[in-house]
C-alpha cells in the first residue's frame, strides 16, 4: 500500500522530472562529474535518465511480460545543450503517458520480489518516483546545489525502498535483527532480518520502540535511525553516509545491510 495516490505519483514524477531538468540546464558543463555517482558526468546521467524513462514507458505499455521491453525507434540523446532538455522533457511524457493510460491495477514487469511491492503499473510509478527524485538530488550535488527530497516524495520514499529494494526471501546472512527507520515528519519503520529473508512494518511512531545494542526483547530493535525522510532515503541509497544520521543500537547493522547483496 503506499502513501500516495496514483495522480500523485504521477504529478510527482512531473515535478520530479522538471528539477530534474533544471539542474542540467544549470550546470556549467554536461561534463561535470556526479560525486553522487562517481563513473557518470552529468551528460551520462541525462542520457540514463532519458532512456531508462523511454524504456519503462515501452514496459509499462507492454502489459505482464517475462522481461522488460526496450523502446524502439526512440531518437538519441541529444549533445547539444539546447536539445537535451525538450528529449528529457519528452522521456518524461512518454512515461506518465504511458503509466496514465495503464491505470495503477495493470500487470506489468518489474524486476522485484513480489513480497511487499506488486508487479503492478502503480508500483512502477511509485518506484519511477523514486528514481527521479534520488537523480534529481545527484543532479543537483553535481552543479553544487543540491536540495531535500520534497517530504511527500521522501516520506513513501522509505517505504518504498524497503518494500521494493529489501524485501526478500533470501536468507539473511547474519545474526537475526530488527532496525527500525524514524522519520522527523512522525511515520516509523522496522526492518526485520532473519534466515526467512527481509520484511519491513510500519510502526506506530517515532519514538514507540527505542534500540539497544544488547538485551533485546520481542519490542526493541537491535538498532535504528532517525532523521528526516529525505535523509532516510538519501541514506538507503547511499548517497549519504550513515553517520550523517542520528543512529542507535548495533550501527554494524547498518554497514551489513549496505554491503547485502540478496541475490548472490
Amino acid at each position: 500500500m503506499t502513501t500516495l495516490e496514483f495522480p500523485a505519483l504521477l504529478r510527482l514524477i512531473d515535478e520530479r522530472s522538471a528539477a530534474f531538468r533544471a539542474a542540467v540546464a544549470s550546470a556549467s558543463s554536461l561534463d561535470v562529474q556526479v560525486p553522487t555517482c562517481p563513473e557518470w558526468t552529468l551528460f551520462d546521467l541525462a542520457q540514463h535518465i532519458g532512456e531508462g524513462r523511454r524504456d519503462w514507458a515501452a514496459t509499462v505499455a507492454a502489459g505482464p511480460a517475462e522481461a522488460k521491453s526496450v523502446a524502439e525507434g526512440a531518437p538519441a540523446v541529444p549533445r547539444e545543450r539546447e536539445a537535451l532538455p525538450a528529449w528529457l522533457a519528452e522521456s518524461t511524457e512518454l512515461l506518465v503517458g504511458a503509466l496514465r493510460q495503464a491505470g495503477p491495477d495493470r500487470g506489468c514487469w518489474t524486476w522485484w520480489e513480489t513480497l511487499q511491492s506488486p508487479s503492478t503499473c502503480g508500483a512502477v510509478a511509485r518506484h519511477q518516483l523514486q528514481q527521479m527524485a534520488v537523480h534529481t538530488y545527484d543532479a543537483q550535488i553535481a552543479v553544487g546545489a543540491p536540495q531535500p527530497l520534497p517530504a511527500e516524495v521522501a516520506l513513501d520514499g522509505v517505504e518504498e525502498f524497503l518494500f521494493t529494494c529489501v524485501a526478500t526471501t533470501s536468507a539473511w546472512p547474519h545474526q537475526p535483527a530488527a532496525i527500525d527507520f524514524h522519520a522527523s515528519e512522525g511515520r516509523s519503520w522496522r526492518l526485520s532480518l532473519s534466515a526467512d529473508g527481509a520484511r519491513t512494518a510500519r510502526l506506530p511512531g517515532p519514538d514507540a520502540m527505542p534500540a539497544t545494542a544488547a538485551g533485546q526483547d520481542a519490542d526493541v530493535a537491535h538498532a535504528s535511525a532517525r532523521g528526516t525522510a529525505s535523509e532516510l532515503v538519501l541514506m538507503l541509497y547511499n548517497r549519504i553516509p550513515f553517520d550523517s544520521l542520528k543512529l542507535d543500537g548495533d550501527r554494524r547493522l547498518f554497514d551489513q545491510l549496505s554491503a547485502w547483496d540478496p541475490g548472490e
